[in-house]
């Protein structure tokens, strides 16, 4: 059940942020984006993670929200668009993942340090 649980927490932020957040940017620029970002990602956050929606046991990995959303975001426009947009955007992807690997060696090492302190 816990699975299913953050499988809908997960699927709901990402249908919303992808439904939402590029009309408030397309209209009102940079401040529609910023206004998108209050709106959708708090109140998600609030629910996911505050009510428990998500759950995350202490000695889990934490897999936040973003990985949702992007999935949804290549998913959806594969559907849309064609498989042919997801290889296009490979690199992108890799280069993302590349990005997230070193931030969580760099959380590692971070959080080894604070231990010895």
């Amino acid at each position: 059940m816990k699975f299913l649980r953050s499988t809908i927490g997960y699927m709901i932020a990402g249908m919303i942020v992808m439904s939402v957040w590029g009309a408030f940017a397309n209209a009102y620029g940079i401040a529609g984006g910023y206004f998108a970002a209050f709106i959708i990602i708090g109140p998600m956050w609030f629910m996911n993670h505050y009510l428990g929606l998500i759950k995350h046991d202490p000695d889990s990995a934490f897999v936040d929200m973003g990985l949702g959303i992007a999935l949804c975001g290549i998913f959806r426009d594969a559907f849309l668009y064609g498989f042919g947009s997801v290889v296009d955007s490979l690199p992108t992807i890799l280069l993302v993942l590349v990005g997230a690997v070193l931030g969580g060696l760099v959380a590692a090492k971070v959080e080894e340090d604070m231990e010895k302190d």
